[in-house]
């Protein structure tokens, strides 16, 4: 068996991962390959995952988004006021939590993580601050033709703003955001 690079000195470092939604296979895969060769050569690299409990999304924008992705249903729904109030969306935010620790965990992945506020950028400069080991940003969402078009999606704030590489991945695809 050939000996592996790996510097005895090689500390661990931290991705942080965002995510509106609990990731399903592709996403835990995505995310799991993105440093596969770093964890193949010993590198301890490990997760913390952010889900936001958005309680407070424009509705406008959701319709918006909903009805240029074809899911005129769910933009229906949404203008007769079929939307889930913000204690739903603190447990499905847990239940999301939950759910991808577990998938990327399965994906053999060292995962911590917790939920964040309306708004996770905070959150996440927080996390960056107080994980000086940090080194990236994955975000993972949906698309949204609102906020992606004017650029005011969580991945192009934490861009123009955060001073780390940041990742964006539409989820259950392999499409970059």
């Amino acid at each position: 068996m050939p000996a592996q690079n790996v510097s005895p000195n090689a500390s661990p470092w931290t991705v942080v991962v965002l995510t509106e939604e609990a990731f399903g296979d592709v996403d835990a895969r995505n995310v799991a390959q993105l440093h596969a060769a770093e964890r193949a050569e010993g590198q301890d690299v490990r997760h913390l995952v952010l889900v936001p409990a958005d309680t407070r999304r424009s509705l406008l924008a959701d319709v918006v988004d909903k009805v240029s992705l074809g899911e005129l249903k769910e933009a229906l729904a949404d203008l007769r006021g079929d939307r889930p109030g913000a204690h739903e969306l603190r447990a499905d935010a847990e239940t999301a939590l939950r759910a991808t620790v577990e998938a990327l965990r399965a994906e053999g992945l060292t995962v911590e993580g917790r939920t964040t506020g309306d708004d996770p950028l905070p959150e996440v400069r927080t996390a960056l601050a107080q994980e000086p080991d940090a080194r990236e940003l994955v975000v993972v969402t949906r698309p949204r033709a609102v906020e992606d078009t004017f650029r005011t999606d969580w991945a192009s704030q934490a861009r123009d703003t955060l001073g780390v590489p940041v990742l964006h991945v539409y989820a259950g695809t392999t499409r970059l955001g």
